[in-house]
C-alpha cells in the first residue's frame, strides 16, 4: 500500500501556508510609502520597504547590566552583535538580581548613576548612532523609580498611611500615648506625622474584613495633646481607637544596593517625586555630551511597572485635599476602611459604600499619577528629544487612559494574564491616536535557559494580534558579573536558588546563528503594526481602566473573538475626552472606528451597574446621534461610579434611560444574546471564519487594508491545534481590490491565487500552524506584484493548492489526476496532473553534534564534536554519549529521486518535530523560510533528479548542559528533549500551468 496521503488529508481546499504569508503591508503614517501606483516603480518600493524596513522597527531587548561594573569596549561589542543580528535597539537595565555579593558590584564607585555609569552609557550611546539602533535609557535603577541619596523622610519619597490601634471594652477609658502604628517603620524611616485620631464601634468581628458601625465614628483629632489622648468609650460594644501617621515607606527598588548612598524610590503622585528624578538626571547624568548623544531620534526615556509596595497603606502627602477637591466629599471619615496590612484591608462598613469610596481614593491616586507624573516626566523627556515609554500599571490606576498620554505605553507578557489585558492598553493608544504598544515580552518563570524561539513566537504573534506592536524581549545579559558562572551572567538566573526567569539571549545560546532570519521575521511583522490604525469592531466600555488583572470580555473570548470579531475597552476618562467623536456612524473614526459599543457592568464589582455621570451622558448623546450600543445586563436602576449621591444617581438614570430609548439600542439579559443584538443592528464583523483558535490586528492605511492574523493563545497555558479554515476579510474602502500575501520569513508579497470575491468581501483559505502568523492585504490591482495585476484568480478547485505565476495560473496536487478548477472570469479548466512520486521517509541520518561546555572562564565556551549514526531519529537525550548535550547538531542524508522528477514536480520536505531552531539545506542551497512556528517546508524548487543532499542543522538550548554545569540550580530538573525528533517526509506534489 502506498505512504501516499489522501488529498483530503493535505485538503481538498486551498490552504495558504502561514509560513509563506506571515508579514508586512503598505500604510500612510509613521514611516509610511506614500499610496502605491500600479506602475513597476511603486512595486519595487512596496517590494524593497517591506522586505528590509529600517532598523527602527526591529524588536528590541531589555539590556541587563550589573549597574556600572561594566567595561565599554565590551558593551560595545555587545551592540553590535544585536544590531548584526538584525535587532532595533536595547533598553539599558540596572538589573543584578541573581548576584548574591552585591558588595563586588562595587556600588559607590560603578554604581548606577555613578561616572563610570555614564561612561558606559555613552559607549553604547556611540556604539548605538554607528549601528543605526535606538537605546533606550530607564529612569532609575531596577524598579520603581528611585534616586540615589535620596531619604525616606525626604518630600519626593513614597510614603505611606500607618495606622495605630487600640481595642476598649464598653466604658473603658484611654489615656496614654497616641497608638503607635501597627506596622513598625523600615529602617531609615524617622519621620512620623500624626493625620488623625478616630474611635470607631466594632459592630462584627472577622478574619478577613472586620465590620464597623459608620455612623458610630467619633473624631477625636483635636483631643490630642503632646501626643498622648485620653478618651473613655461609650457603655455599649466594643470600640477601636484608631491613630494615623503619614511617613516615608522606606521602599528601595528591587535587589540593591545599586548606588552608594542608596536609592529610594520616589512618590510617583507628588510632583515633587517626579522633579527628584529629572534633578537627579538634569543635575549628575545629563551633561552635554551625553544630551547630544540622546538627541538621536528614537531613543526613550523608560520606566518599568508601578509596583508600590509597603507593609501599611501607600499614600502620599496632600492626599486627603486631592481627594475632597476630586470627589467632593471628605475621605477622614473613611480612614478605618481604607488602612491596609501587607496590601488587605481589615475593615468595612457597609460594603457597596465601602468599595465606593476605595474606587474613588483609587481613582484620585490614578489622576495624581497622571498629572504629576506621567505628564510632567513626558514633557521633561521631549525637552531632551526622548519619547517616554512606561508600564502604566501595577496599581488600581486608569492604565488604559493613560495608555493615550504615553508616547510608548508599554505591556508584559509575563504578568498579564490573557490577550484582553492588552487590549485595554491598545484601546488608550488607538483612541488617543497614538502608534506603539510596546510590550515586555516573553519572559517566563522557572524557564531560565530553556525556552525555544517556537515558544517566544507563539508568544509574540499572539499579543501582536491583540494589539501590541513593538516586542522588547526580556532579555539580553552583559556577559559577565562577579560570581558569575558559565555561561556568563544573566540577570534572573540562578534566583532564590532556583533557575529563575528566562531568558539569557545573545551568543552564549547555541540558537543565536539562527536568529537573523527571526530578527528579520520580527521587523517585518512589526513594520505592518505600525503602519496607518488600527481598527476594531467592537468597545466594551469598562467603568475602570485597569489592566493585568486577566479580567476580559467574557462574552468575546467565548463567543466573539472565535468567530471574527475583534474588540478593544474603553474607560470613563477615555470616553468623555471631546476628542473622541461620531462620523459616518463610527466611533472615533480617524483611530479604531468602532462600530458599536457593548456597556457592562462593572466587571471588577460584582458585575454592578455604575457609571460615571460624565460618561453615562457621552453614551446618551452618541446614542442620540445614531451609534449602536448593547448593553448587558440589568440597567432599570443604574447609579453612579464612586460613592455619588443622589443628584449623580439621578443623572446616571435619565442618561441611561434615554440611550436605552433609541432604537439603535439593545439591552440584553445574557451575553448569548449579544450577537443577535449586533445583527439586529446591522452590525457586522470585518472578519469572519468558523469557531478557531485564529486571532487578528486590523491596520487601514491610505490605500490598504493590512490583516495580520495568528493562531494563537488568550493565555499562556491554551493549547493550539493546526488550523486549516476559510476566512473572509470585507474591505474598508471601495474600489478594484484583489487579495495578496505577505511573508515575513523572505520578505516576499505576492498576490493571492485562490479566494472568492462577493462585493468588498474576499474569502480565502488559511493554513495556521500552532503559534503561527500571516498577513493578508487588501489593496487596488498593482498595489503589489504588477506582473499579475490581470491575472484571473481561482475561484474554487479541488486540487491542493494555486498559484499566480505571474498571469498564470499554477494548480498544485498532491496525487495524480485532473482537477477542477473555476476561474474569476466565469470559465473553467481542467488541469491534468499526470504523476506525483511517493512520499519519501529519511530515516538514516549522519548527526555531527557540536556539544557547547564550560570553557577556561565563565564567559567562554568550549565545544566537543562526535558524529552518531542513526538508523531512527531521536531526542538527544536518548542517544547514547548526548544525554546532556546541548548545541548545535547536523543532520545529513541524502535522497534518490526519480529520472522523471523535472520542473512540474516539487515537494515539501517535513520535519515534523524539531525541538530547537533550524535551519535547512537542500544540495547546499539555503531553504529561505524555516519558521520554528512550522516546520513544513516548500522546498520543491531546490530538489533535482537523482542524488540530493539534505542537511537540517538544529540548535537546542542549554538547559541539558546546564544540569551538568550548574548542578545546584538546575541539577534537580529533568531532562529535556532537544534535537530533531521528525518524522521527517518528502511530501512530493505534481504543478500543472493552465494555458492563458
Amino acid at each position: 500500500m502506498s505512504d501516499r496521503p489522501s488529498e483530503s488529508s493535505l485538503s481538498r481546499r486551498t490552504f495558504i501556508a502561514a509560513s509563506a504569508v506571515a508579514g508586512a503591508g503598505l500604510a500612510l503614517g509613521p514611516g509610511a510609502l506614500a499610496p502605491a501606483a500600479a506602475t513597476g516603480s511603486s512595486w519595487r518600493g512596496v517590494e524593497q520597504t517591506f522586505a528590509d524596513p529600517e532598523s527602527r522597527y526591529g524588536a528590541r531587548f531589555r539590556w541587563w547590566w550589573p549597574h556600572g561594573l561594566v567595561d565599554p569596549q565590551q558593551i560595545q561589542a555587545e551592540v553590535r552583535d544585536i544590531a548584526r543580528a538584525g535587532f532595533g535597539g536595547m533598553e539599558i537595565a540596572d538589573v543584578h538580581h541573581s548576584v548574591k555579593l552585591k558588595d563586588e558590584l562595587d556600588p559607590a564607585g560603578h554604581g548606577w548613576g555613578t561616572p563610570a555609569w555614564t561612561a558606559a552609557v555613552k559607549a553604547a550611546l556611540q556604539q548605538a548612532d554607528r549601528d543605526n539602533v535606538t537605546l533606550d535609557l530607564t529612569a532609575g535603577p531596577s524598579w520603581p523609580a528611585a534616586v540615589p541619596g535620596l531619604v525616606p523622610d525626604d518630600d519626593a519619597a513614597i510614603k505611606e498611611l500607618a495606622h495605630g490601634l487600640v481595642t476598649l471594652n464598653a466604658g473603658q477609658t484611654y489615656d496614654d500615648v497616641v497608638p503607635a502604628p501597627v506596622v513598625a517603620a523600615e529602617d531609615h524611616v524617622e519621620k512620623t506625622t500624626l493625620i488623625a485620631v478616630q474611635a470607631v464601634r466594632l459592630v462584627t468581628p472577622s478574619t478577613r474584613e472586620s465590620v464597623l458601625e459608620q455612623a458610630s465614628l467619633v473624631d477625636l483629632t483635636a483631643q490630642v495633646e503632646d501626643g498622648r489622648i485620653t478618651w473613655t468609650a461609650p457603655a455599649d460594644g466594643t470600640w477601636l481607637l484608631f491613630s494615623y501617621w503619614e511617613r516615608g515607606s522606606g521602599q528601595l527598588p528591587e535587589a540593591g544596593p545599586h548606588s552608594s548612598p542608596e536609592a529610594f524610590v520616589v512618590d510617583h503622585f507628588s510632583a515633587a517625586g517626579t522633579k527628584a528624578v529629572t534633578d537627579f538626571w538634569d543635575d549628575h547624568i545629563l551633561d552635554r555630551e551625553l544630551r547630544r548623544l540622546i538627541k538621536r531620534a528614537g531613543h526613550t526615556f523608560f520606566e518599568d511597572s508601578l509596583e508600590i509596595e509597603t507593609g501599611a497603606t501607600i499614600w502620599t502627602p496632600g492626599m486627603l485635599e486631592a481627594f475632597r477637591k476630586r470627589n467632593g466629599y471628605d475621605l477622614t471619615p473613611f480612614l478605618p476602611v481604607v488602612v491596609e496590612v501587607k496590601e488587605k484591608y481589615l475593615y468595612t462598613y457597609d460594603a457597596d459604600l465601602t468599595t465606593r469610596v476605595r474606587d474613588d481614593l483609587a481613582m484620585t491616586f490614578s489622576d495624581l499619577y497622571r498629572d504629576n507624573h506621567l505628564i510632567p516626566l513626558r514633557d521633561w523627556a521631549h525637552d531632551l528629544g526622548l519619547e517616554l515609554r512606561i508600564q502604566a500599571y501595577g496599581l488600581e490606576t486608569d492604565t488604559l487612559a493613560h495608555s493615550g498620554i504615553l508616547d510608548q505605553p508599554e505591556s508584559e507578557s509575563l504578568g498579564f494574564k490573557n490577550l484582553d489585558d492588552y487590549r485595554v492598553m491598545a484601546g488608550g493608544r488607538d483612541l488617543a491616536g497614538r502608534t506603539i504598544l510596546s510590550c515586555e515580552a516573553a519572559a517566563y518563570n522557572g524557564a531560565a535557559y530553556n525556552v525555544t524561539w517556537d515558544r517566544v513566537l507563539t508568544t509574540l504573534n499572539s499579543i501582536f494580534a491583540a494589539g501590541v506592536n513593538q516586542a522588547v524581549l526580556h532579555g539580553y545579559p552583559y556577559a559577565e558579573a562577579p560570581g558569575a558562572a558559565w555561561p556568563g551572567f544573566a540577570a534572573f538566573s540562578p534566583y532564590n536558588g532556583a533557575p529563575g526567569y528566562s531568558e539569557a539571549w545573545g551568543p552564549r545560546q547555541p540558537s543565536w546563528r539562527h536568529v537573523p532570519k527571526i530578527a528579520d521575521y520580527l521587523r517585518r511583522t512589526q513594520w505592518v503594526l505600525q503602519q496607518g490604525r488600527n481598527r476594531s469592531d467592537l468597545v466594551f466600555f469598562r467603568q475602570k481602566g485597569w489592566t493585568a488583572t486577566g479580567i476580559g470580555a467574557q462574552w468575546a473570548t467565548n463567543d466573539g473573538i472565535p468567530f471574527g470579531w475583534s474588540h478593544q475597552f474603553v474607560s470613563s476618562a477615555a470616553l468623555v475626552d471631546p476628542a473622541i467623536t461620531l462620523r459616518d456612524g463610527r466611533l472615533a473614526p480617524e483611530g479604531p472606528a468602532y462600530k458599536a459599543m457593548i456597556v457592562e457592568g462593572d466587571a471588577f464589582r460584582g458585575r454592578r451597574t455604575t457609571i460615571t455621570v460624565e460618561a453615562a451622558q457621552k453614551i446618551a448623546d452618541l446614542a442620540k446621534r445614531g451609534f449602536p450600543f448593547v448593553f448587558l445586563g440589568d440597567w432599570s436602576k443604574p447609579t453612579a461610579e464612586g460613592k455619588g449621591d443622589a443628584a449623580a444617581n439621578a443623572a446616571v438614570a435619565v442618561a441611561v434611560q434615554t440611550a436605552l430609548a433609541q432604537p439603535n439600542v439593545r439591552n440584553v439579559a445574557v451575553a448569548a444574546d449579544i450577537p443577535t443584538a449586533l445583527a439586529a443592528l446591522g452590525v457586522e464583523p470585518q472578519v469572519r471564519h468558523d469557531r478557531s483558535t485564529v486571532v487578528h490586528q486590523h491596520r487601514r492605511t491610505g490605500d490598504a487594508d493590512l490583516f495580520m492574523l495568528a493562531n494563537g493563545r488568550h493565555a499562556e497555558n491554551r493549547p493550539l491545534a493546526l488550523v486549516e479554515q476559510e476566512v473572509s476579510f470585507t474591505a474598508t474602502r471601495a474600489g478594484d481590490l484583489v487579495p495578496y500575501l505577505l511573508d515575513a520569513w523572505t520578505g516576499e508579497v505576492r498576490r493571492a491565487g485562490v479566494y472568492r470575491q462577493e462585493g468588498q468581501t474576499f474569502t480565502l483559505p488559511l493554513r495556521l500552524t500552532p503559534g503561527s502568523s500571516t498577513v493578508v492585504a487588501l489593496a487596488p490591482r498593482g498595489w503589489a506584484d504588477p506582473s499579475s495585476a490581470r491575472a484571473v484568480s481561482v475561484v474554487d478547485t479541488d486540487a491542493a493548492d494555486a498559484r499566480l505565476d505571474a498571469k498564470k495560473v499554477v494548480v498544485r496536487a498532491s496525487a495524480p489526476g485532473a482537477y477542477a478548477v473555476s476561474l474569476s472570469d466565469g470559465s473553467t479548466a481542467t488541469a491534468l496532473v499526470e504523476s506525483v512520486p511517493e512520499i519519501v521517509a529519511l530515516s538514516s541520518w549522519t548527526l555531527v553534534v557540536e556539544d557547547w561546555q564550560p570553557g577556561r572562564t565563565p564567559t567562554t565556551t568550549d565545544t566537543v564534536r562526535s558524529v552518531h549514526r542513526l538508523e531512527a531519529l531521536a531526542p538527544w537525550n536518548e542517544i547514547a554519549g548526548l544525554e546532556d548535550a546541548s548545541g548545535v547538531g547536523r543532520y545529513t542524508t541524502t535522497i534518490t529521486l526519480p529520472d522523471t522528477w523535472d520542473r512540474s514536480t516539487g515537494a515539501y520536505l517535513d520535519l515534523g518535530s524539531v525541538l530547537g531552531s533550524y535551519a535547512v539545506k537542500i544540495n547546499n542551497r539555503s531553504v529561505p523560510r524555516t519558521s520554528p512556528t512550522d516546520t513544513r517546508l516548500d522546498v520543491g524548487d531546490l530538489l533535482r533528479a537523482g542524488v540530493n543532499h539534505v542537511e537540517i542543522e538544529v540548535a537546542t538550548t542549554l538547559f541539558n548542559r546546564m544540569r551538568t554545569a550548574q548542578p545546584d540550580v538546575f541539577g534537580a530538573a529533568a531532562r529535556v528533549k532537544t534535537g530533531l525528533v521528525g518524522p521527517v517526509r518528502i511530501l512530493p506534489y505534481g504543478e500543472v500551468t493552465l494555458k492563458a
